[in-house]
């Protein structure tokens, strides 16, 4: 049966795939809480929560372009995913407040035991050395917010029609982006502290990784774009898949520099510097 529409919004008759994207998030996450306990099922489970969420989430996308297509998304329609991609990139900082949170709980307000570890200074004792903040670190913070920049420029000049220069900016701002997370993966790898033997080498690459991730999912994000717009899909007047993933990739700039200040510069002050 087909949708019914009218001037303000559409009805699109039921579909399975959210319910199905709700199981695969499920299965998801409890099958990373197996993995991490290493109880059975946990090096099989996450996978195909993972595989059913990713693939619900290209078939949901893909109907939100063919609905595009259709010319269902009037402007309450419009309004209605604005309203939906705000409230997720508030989850999205709510997310990291958690990570900061941990991040200076450890550092200024250490439990009993935690401060017998950690000899009663941050970085803790154990860290011989910390990585340089005026180094690579802040490289990269130059390199997003150049790249916030290129996508600025790459929206203005889809607004007023330019396509050719919309996509100039947004094929820079993908390199920028693959230059950040090269440029991350080479600071893990030669990183002078390991993962998950402290308190700080825990909560530094706990949030800095997860906003590495972000870049990934907003490069990805962007390259979906790229391409839509090499297909024609947007409009000076219409394009919200541009927009949202503009959005978000500001938003992972914005996180990127608290990151800089909050733990690579006062997180490491005093620290012998690697």
């Amino acid at each position: 049966m087909a949708g019914t529409k009218n001037h303000d919004y559409h009805i699109l008759p039921p579909d399975i795939v959210p319910l199905l994207s709700t199981i695969g998030a499920l299965t998801f996450t409890s099958g990373m809480v197996l993995m991490m306990h290493k109880l059975p099922g946990g090096h099989v489970v996450p996978w195909l929560g993972l595989a059913l969420l990713l693939a619900c989430m290209f078939q949901w996308f893909t109907k939100i372009v063919h609905e595009a297509h259709a010319g269902d998304h009037t402007p309450v329609v419009q309004l209605h995913q604005r309203y939906g991609m705000i409230l997720f990139i508030a989850s999205e900082v709510m997310f990291f407040v958690g990570w900061f949170w941990a991040f200076f709980d450890f550092s200024l307000f250490p439990s009993k035991i935690a401060a017998e570890v950690v000899g009663g200074q941050w970085p803790p004792k154990a860290i011989e050395a910390v990585i340089n903040a005026w180094d690579l670190p802040l490289l990269n913070t130059l390199i997003l917010l150049c790249s916030g920049t290129t996508l600025t420029w790459s929206h203005h000049a889809l607004i007023h029609g330019d396509r050719d220069s919309a996509k100039k900016g947004l094929w820079l701002t993908i390199i920028l982006g693959v230059l950040f997370t090269s440029i991350q993966a080479y600071e893990y790898i030669h990183a002078p502290f390991p993962f998950g033997k402290n308190t700080y080498g825990s909560a530094f690459y706990m949030a800095t990784g997860f906003h590495g991730f972000h870049v990934i999912v907003g490069t990805i994000f962007l390259l979906v774009c790229l391409k839509r717009m090499y297909n024609g899909d947007f409009t000076p007047r219409q394009h919200f898949g541009f927009e949202a993933a503009a959005w978000y990739w500001h938003f992972v700039d914005v996180v990127w520099l608290f990151l800089f200040v909050c733990i690579y510069v006062w997180g490491n002050w005093g620290a012998v510097i690697e």
